[in-house]
């Protein structure tokens, strides 16, 4: 492991104060984690996605740390954000962040079997990651995700479309900073993400030459069934199909782009313990409460031993 830089002080406060700090060397580059609970604990792994970083998983934390002290918990930042190294937009493709994740996990936490709780990128990276750890999953935790290929009827978006625009996307993402500073859109509940929470998002990509992630991982999203993430989608699907531990499904139905995709991801588990909330893309805000419950009942459900 390598000294991973403090956190300001202002950002510090917001936190569960018992949090630890890591660094490690993974594949390449450098990821940084968030870390809490007993360090022989059961493993859960909090996934985020863009453009945010472990920060989310706070109020998660928070109560996990009450209702199960018995969990380690275990908040990595994807490459690009957070306090993880940030590479050029080339560097990022969907392949290669399950590689950086899966190396990342096993500097962090060794051979140990882990739950893998996620959210928006987090998952289908992290499944990814899962396919070559197959015998270590032990749970699986989803909130506002997509997993899976698109259908051919499939039309990106106009956040999506924004991302492919020649010229003007990079003057957007990495210039002007899109889309930090308007998080909270997306949310049901539109306060959730202001004054201070909202400025701890920004800080780490607070310099232009920072901002690649926002637009690659934007541009990770297919939008043709030849795109290059169509392969790690199939494998994160199979993942998800296949597994044979227990799964949660917690869902901001007023997310504007990803709040019907629970419907899918219901069909092809319905063995799913499903909750749909009031809440939007980053539900992390919103009901901490019920992602945390998901979390306490895969991880108390799941057969730990080998």
């Amino acid at each position: 492991m390598v000294a991973a830089p403090p956190l300001p002080p202002w950002i510090a406060a917001q936190l569960p104060a018992d949090y630890r700090q890591h660094r490690v060397e993974a594949a390449g580059e450098r990821v940084h984690a968030l870390s809490w609970g007993p360090e022989d604990g059961r493993v859960v792994v909090l996934a985020h996605g863009n453009p945010t970083w472990s920060f989310l998983w706070r109020k998660v934390v928070r109560v996990l740390r009450a209702r199960a002290p018995e969990l380690r918990l275990v908040a990595p930042d994807l490459v690009g954000l957070g306090l993880s190294t940030k590479p050029e937009v080339r560097a990022h493709t969907l392949e290669n962040h399950a590689v950086w994740f899966g190396a990342a996990l096993d500097r962090l936490i060794g051979e140990a079997p882990f739950v893998l709780a996620a959210q928006d990128w987090g998952a289908p990276i992290g499944l990814v990651a899962a396919a070559s750890r197959r015998a270590r999953l032990r749970g699986i935790v989803l909130g506002n995700t997509a997993v899976s290929p698109p259908s051919p009827a499939f039309r990106p978006t106009l956040f999506h479309r924004l991302s492919q625009l020649p010229i003007a996307s990079d003057v957007l993402f990495r210039t002007l900073g899109f889309p930090l500073g308007l998080l909270h859109l997306s949310q049901g509940d539109r306060r959730s993400i202001r004054g201070e929470v909202a400025r701890a998002y920004r800080w780490p990509l607070r310099r232009a030459a920072d901002r690649a992630a926002p637009l690659a991982l934007a541009r990770m999203v297919p939008d043709s069934l030849a795109h290059p993430s169509i392969p790690c989608l199939e494998a994160s699907h199979r993942v998800f199909a296949e597994a044979q531990v227990p799964i949660a499904l917690v869902w901001g139905t007023r997310d504007p782009i990803l709040g019907k995709v629970v419907n899918h991801l219901e069909r092809v588990r319905p063995d799913a313990a499903v909750t749909r909330t009031r809440a939007g893309h980053f539900l992390q805000e919103e009901v901490p409460d019920e992602l945390a419950a998901a979390i306490a009942d895969v991880a108390g459900r799941a057969v730990w031993s080998p």
